[in-house]
Parts: structure tokens; sequence; C-alpha cells
């Protein structure tokens, strides 16, 4: 049985942490630091349960079961795990999450060193994206050169880019931890917790585990308990690094309350960070890390949907289906960064619910002898609740049905679907059961 080398392991994994690590991922630890205070362990640790684990877990279970998104979502129906597949891969790719990429690329990246005047010009936008995606497009086009592209490359650079910020905020604190603020003073824990669950990492997690698994078979592994055995090894490496960041991104905001204040936005805490700790190069470091951490992210989402849709039709090719996916991504992306955004929460508070509970039914599939009835009473079960999530916050008008949910437990903290996909799950073990016997 061949395996895989622990050298080539490795930069699957670094390959891996790239993928996840996107510029949401960069902006989302410094406002828990700074809001979390002097509960900022409980408050992490939460953050990583969900922002680490429920990825993570997602790509083990597609290397221990072999199977692909669609083949996941097939468990449900055939034809639920096509239309599933299609949709996470569409969301993910040229219509929302590809764009928003490259609009904090920009914004953190590239704005801060144009003058007003040209920033109020939508051409400049136009010009960065253009640029941004012709790269892209370069380097999505051959997947198997992922890990040397990402993995050797451009991680090592993203990785020592952090290291730098992080050590300077050790060596010269911006100062001392403050008070926890909000939710973070009563349930620091399960604050964090849901904070890492919105960084939607679980639905990339659906796509990147092909792209973990094709790298691992491009080194001549086909056996498949050495692809599941590398795919473990390869999260966990992912996983660990992605822990180390987000605590050093934590403690920069942590620290920096006394200084600067509460700030909202993430990027602006890092913005002022680096000033302070750099001066007028921390804004040039600060543009590396961004842009370093978007383009590897976008390269991922790029080559993971061309893979896709390439294997789901033949009458284009791949080099054909990456073109088109970055020019769609182009042309949205230049609708800007709040509207991408207004657009695309309501869909992923419908989506994830449903991500996460097919991740944890084929994860434990043998327990109920993958009944499809268990998926079904499930799906219904949690899609009952997040239609109305996403319709909410879309704010069409459900506020009598929405009324009557918020008695449900969990409901006012985001995750009121839990109870009715267990009790869907369970409806439907119980009918598996009776046509069986």
């Amino acid at each position: 049985m061949k395996s895989l080398s622990k050298s080539h392991t490795f930069f699957i994994g670094l390959m891996l942490f790239s993928l996840f690590f996107g510029a949401g991922n960069l902006i989302f630890p410094p406002v828990l630091g700074q809001q979390a205070g002097d509960q900022f362990a409980l408050a992490m640790f939460g953050f990583i349960l969900t922002g680490v684990g429920l990825p993570l877990l997602t790509i083990i279970t597609i290397g221990i079961t072999g199977k692909d998104m669609q083949q996941l979502a097939q468990q449900v129906h055939p034809k639920f795990g096509v239309i599933f597949a299609v949709a996470v891969y569409v969301m993910l790719g040229p219509l929302m999450a590809i764009p928003r990429v490259t609009n904090v690329a920009f914004e953190m990246g590239a704005q801060p060193f144009v003058s007003e005047s040209f920033n109020s010009n939508g051409w400049i936008l136009f010009l960065y994206s253009l640029i941004f995606f012709a790269v892209v497009y370069v380097l999505s086009l051959n997947p198997s050169k992922l890990v040397v592209w990402v993995g050797n490359i451009l991680t090592p650079l993203l990785l020592l880019s952090i290291a730098a910020l992080f050590i300077a905020a050790v060596v010269n604190p911006l100062g001392d931890v403050q008070p926890a603020v909000g939710d973070y003073v009563t349930s620091p824990g399960f604050k964090g917790f849901m904070e890492g669950y919105l960084t939607l990492d679980t639905i990339a997690a659906l796509a990147f585990g092909l792209i973990v698994i094709n790298a691992i078979r491009d080194k001549g592994v086909q056996e498949k308990r050495a692809i599941a055995k590398s795919a473990i090894y390869a999260a966990l490496i992912a996983g660990v690094g992605l822990t180390l960041v987000y605590v050093a991104l934590g403690y920069i905001g942590n620290t920096s309350v006394e200084t600067f204040g509460q700030l909202a936005n993430g990027g602006q805490i890092l913005t002022l960070a680096v000033q302070e700790l750099f001066g007028p190069f921390g804004l040039v470091l600060l543009a590396v890390i961004v842009t370093l951490a978007c383009l590897t992210t976008c390269i991922g989402l790029v080559s993971a949907c061309s893979q896709y849709f390439s294997s789901l039709t033949h009458r284009i090719s791949f080099k054909g289906i990456t073109f088109l996916i970055c020019l769609i991504g182009l042309l949205v992306a230049n609708l800007g960064l709040n509207r991408i955004i207004s657009i695309s929460i309501p869909v992923l508070l419908v989506m994830y619910p449903i991500a996460i509970v097919l991740i944890l039914l084929s994860l434990f599939n043998k327990l109920f002898g993958g009944r499809s009835s268990v998926y079904v009473g499930a799906l219904i079960g949690t899609v009952a609740i997040s239609l109305f999530d996403g319709l909410k916050a879309a704010k069409i008008p459900v506020g009598a049905v929405t009324d009557m949910l918020s008695y449900l437990p969990l409901y006012k903290e985001g995750i009121g679907w839990v109870v009715p996909a267990l009790i869907g799950g369970l409806i439907g073990w119980i009918i598996g059961k009776s046509k069986q016997n």
C-alpha cells in the first residue's frame, strides 16, 4: 500500500490552510479579541471549535468516505445531490464568495494606497479585479500544481507576514487587556462558538475536500485507506496552522482596545495596529497579508468549481469553465462588497445548516444503517427553520412564523434548526426501521 510521504502531506496541509484562510478569517479574530477582553481564552476556544473544528471534520469525512459533495448529498436522493452541489458551487464560486474575496482584497490591500479622488472612480476596482482574476485564472489552470504554488510558495509567505505582525505585537504590546463587552461577559464560549460558525468555512470545506483528495491521488496514492489517512493528517496540519493564526490575530485585537478603543471592523483594527507597530511600512505588510490570503482562497475556490463543473459537463473544457467562472466573478465583484454581502447572507443562512447536517450524518452513517429516510427527515427539520431564517434576513415579511419559531431551543442563538433536525432524523429512522421489518 503506497502512502504519502511526510513532506508531501505537510505541504498539502499548508495548501489546505491557505485555501481556508481568506480575508474574512483575517478580520474576524481581532474583533473577537477586542470584545472578549479578559474572557479571551474561553471565547477563542469556542471560535476554534466551529471555525476550525467543523471545516476539518468535513475534510476528514470526505477523506474517510471517499465521497465528494454531490455523493454525500445523494444519500438523500440522487437529484438532490446534483441540485445541492450545483447550488453550493455557484454560491462559493462566481456569484458570492469569489467576488467577495476580490472586494476585500481591493479594500484592504490596494485602496489605502489610492487617493480619495481615484477611489470614487469605479474603474479603479475594475482594473484591480481584472488583474486579480488574470492571476487567479493562470494559477487555477493546473490544479495538480496547487500544492507547489500555494503550499510551497504562497503559504510560507503568508505565515511569515502574520508571524512578523504577531511578534511585533508581543514585543511592543498595544495596551493592557480590558473587560469583556456584550455577550462575551455572560457567555464568552458560546458567543465565540457562534462567531466561528459564521466563518462559513464548513461549506468551503465541501469544495476543498475534492482538491485535497485529488492532490493526494496525483502523488500516486490510490488505496482508499491511505487516502483517508493522508487527508486526516493534512487536515490536522491545516487545523494547527489556523488555530495558531487565529490566536495571534485575536491577541492583537485583545491588546488594542486601550489604544484604539472598541472598533466594529477587523480591517480597521489591523490597519491601525500595523501602522502603530510598523509605521508607514505597516500598510505595505497588511497589503501583502490580505492579498496573499485572498489570492490563495480565490485560487482554491475557482479550481474547486472548475473541477466540479468540468466533471458535470463535457461540452466545455476545464480551461473554458475556469475562464467563465473568472469572468462572471469579475463582473459580480464590481457590484461592490456591501451589495454582495447583502445578497449572500440570506442564502448562507439556508445553506449552511443543511451542509452541517449532511456532514454529521455522513460521518455517523453506519450508526443508522445509512437509511435515506434519516437524511430526509433530518433535512426537512433543518430546512423548515433555516428557510425562514433566510427569508427574515432577506427582509421578506415572515414575522408571524419567526415569532412562533422563537420558542424553539437555541433559536435566539442562531441554531434553532438543531432540535427539529434531531426530531426529523429520529422520525426518519423509525420509518426506515418499520419498512425494513
